[in-house]
């Protein structure tokens, strides 16, 4: 099976699928290409299970230039609003909010509390957008992933691991 290598000055090896639907694999600089080979064909199972997913998620979420258009335009209000919504509820104040076409993430939060969302949370319900929305205004109060962050999120959304498996899901 033909995959990617990149090595790098690491102590594991890494599997996963590129976007363009080929295998990637990360590997130490001083692994044999014997025993990289012997990874990935030990591995074959996963990769096709996980390009056929990856090929599904893409169709399934394959927009036109208009469909991004509108998808844009409507991030902006809606998140502020979903936002003012629960900074209410959590006593917290974002300092600005963005909209980016992140890929990877659907919000963070900065520092300085300035959220950014991805544009790319439109396409999923409301109960997934509220919960990177409760998710992004904890970061204000815990700058981490601790207890007391999740604390937080399930004292606002008490069924808050259901909505992030929707995400998940998607």
């Amino acid at each position: 099976m033909e995959f990617k290598l990149i090595r790098s000055k690491r102590k594991t090896i890494e599997l996963s699928i590129d976007k363009d639907f080929s295998p990637l694999v990360k590997a130490p600089l001083k692994m044999s290409i014997a025993d990289i080979e012997k990874f990935v064909s030990k591995h074959e199972n996963w990769i096709e299970k996980q390009i056929t997913k990856k090929r599904e998620h893409a169709e399934k979420f394959c927009l036109s230039e208009n469909e991004i258009s509108v998808l844009k335009e409507k991030a902006l209000p809606y998140l502020t609003e979903r936002t003012e919504y629960f900074s209410n509820i959590m006593g917290v104040k974002p300092t600005g909010i963005k909209i980016t076409s992140a890929e990877k993430r659907f919000g963070s939060c900065s520092g300085k509390n300035s959220i950014c969302y991805s544009w790319r949370l439109m396409q999923y319900p409301p109960e997934a957008i509220d919960y990177v929305v409760v998710h992004e205004l904890s970061h204000i109060i815990h700058k981490n992933h601790g207890k007391e962050f999740y604390s937080l999120i399930e004292k606002i959304l008490p069924d808050y691991k259901k909505r992030e498996k929707i995400l998940k899901k998607y």
